[in-house]
């Protein structure tokens, strides 16, 4: 499936809350994936919490928390209590329950036909399915919770990847999901829901959709000498 990241965008001057910019013209392909959570974004029931890529929060922890991931927030964080069911964003195969990727306390990776995988993170318990077995978009695949040591009180959130064919990167789940993204953070604002901005590249990095792919352990991104806000 060709990556959707390539698309025009409108002037820096016209992005509105949360780098919303709009891409121009018509999109080239559609989107494979659909939601991991049904019904519309609530403010008590599931919303974006942070988006994927280059956000101020993810610039403040790009060596503490983000270090190996490029320095950038390498998924999507949707708001969601603990015990929201998560489902599958489309049709594949599991091919690791409880596996070695992070997203503790426990994370589910299911295999797509047209290469990528996807990653459901911080699921409150190790999901009731086994490597191998085939799951279809829309079906429940496990629950939502917190990361280790957090509670479910202050930071209960799903943590949503789409990996490449190895395991070894990440892409921008936003341009792979077919959703009205303009709604779904119901217009709050958080250091999670804006881009840090290199005072050197202005324009660089900036939408929801213009945000670069990820190399687990490749070198840092986002270390700008000329940060704003710092």
């Amino acid at each position: 499936m060709k990556q959707l990241t390539r698309r025009k965008l409108i002037s820096l001057s016209a992005v509105g809350v949360a780098g919303l910019a709009l891409p121009v013209g018509q999109v080239q392909s559609v989107a494979p994936f659909g939601l991991p959570f049904s019904g519309p974004p609530t403010a008590f029931g599931w919303h974006v919490r942070q988006w994927y890529g280059n956000t101020r929060w993810a610039y403040r922890q790009r060596r503490a928390l983000y270090g190996a991931g490029q320095g950038l927030h390498f998924g999507v964080d949707f708001f969601a209590n603990c015990g929201t069911p998560v489902q599958a964003i489309g049709d594949g195969t599991i091919i690791a329950v409880d596996g070695p990727y992070g997203s503790a306390p426990h994370n589910l990776v299911i295999r797509h036909a047209n290469g990528y995988a996807s990653l459901y993170g911080h699921l409150q318990q190790k999901a009731g399915l086994r490597a191998g077995q085939v799951v279809r978009r829309g079906e429940n695949v496990g629950i939502s919770g917190v990361p280790t040591g957090a509670d479910c009180d202050t930071h209960p959130h799903l943590h949503l990847e789409i990996r490449t064919a190895n395991l070894a990167g990440t892409v921008n789940p936003v341009n792979f999901i077919e959703a009205d993204w303009s709604g779904l953070t119901l217009g709050l604002s958080a250091e999670g829901l804006e881009f840090e901005l290199d005072l050197n590249d202005p324009l660089r990095w900036q939408s929801i959709y213009d945000q670069p792919d990820v190399r687990f352990g490749g070198p840092l991104l986002n270390d700008f000498a000329r940060p704003w806000p710092g």
